[in-house]
């Protein structure tokens, strides 16, 4: 049985650790002007929720333009690569797969093309090219975005809930190098949100 005086309480149950504290807006100009401060602020780890686009808000807090399609042109550069490598090397060389598996010095003539065919090995590099170029795409797209992610703790918040209706949301999180409770709820009730509240993670 847990001690009455134990940190854990008299129900044995561990204090919720705080994941950030949320603001609530009732507009898109309202969230457009809030994202502008906390961005002037100086704050790092914090997002906002909204139950549909609102057109320059990614401008307003700041965000990056994300690297993802660079790394998927490297990709997409990668499988055309392998493509014309392997044809190349299985084909006009004089070392070629089948050269390894039957011992023969000698390239494999085909239909009577020449050795460097390269219109003929364009499906297989376009294959490979868009075969690594749509894997690499989606798997780095959840990686970026910190996906997948099966709970979050916004989302046993009750007041969320209309982040799909009609409320839009501004969380600060607690790990922000700047965040202070205090301060940061002092921060957010300056900016004449609806409701402020601490959002604990369990």
């Amino acid at each position: 049985m847990t001690h009455p005086n134990s940190p854990r309480g008299t129900q044995g149950v561990a204090p919720a650790a705080t994941y950030g504290i949320m603001a609530e807006f009732e507009t898109p100009a309202q969230i457009m002007e809030a994202a502008k401060k906390v961005h002037a602020a100086g704050y790092r780890f914090w997002d906002c929720h909204t139950p549909f686009a609102v057109h320059g808000l990614d401008k307003a807090m700041g965000i990056k333009r994300t690297i993802l399609p660079f790394l998927v042109l490297g990709a997409g550069a990668t499988g055309a690569t392998l493509g014309f490598t392997l044809q190349a090397f299985t084909n006009a060389t004089g070392t070629s797969i089948w050269a390894l598996v039957w011992v023969t010095g000698y390239p494999f003539l085909v239909s009577g093309k020449p050795l460097m065919s390269v219109p003929a090995w364009v499906p297989v590099i376009f294959e490979l090219t868009i075969l690594l170029s749509a894997l690499s795409a989606a798997g780095l797209m959840l990686l970026l975005n910190g996906l997948p992610r099966l709970s979050h703790p916004l989302l046993a918040n009750n007041r969320f809930r209309r982040a799909t209706d009609d409320r839009f949301f501004i969380v600060i999180e607690a790990r922000d190098p700047k965040f202070l409770r205090s301060k940061t709820e002092a921060f957010l009730k300056s900016l004449n949100a609806k409701s402020i509240e601490v959002v604990e993670d369990r």
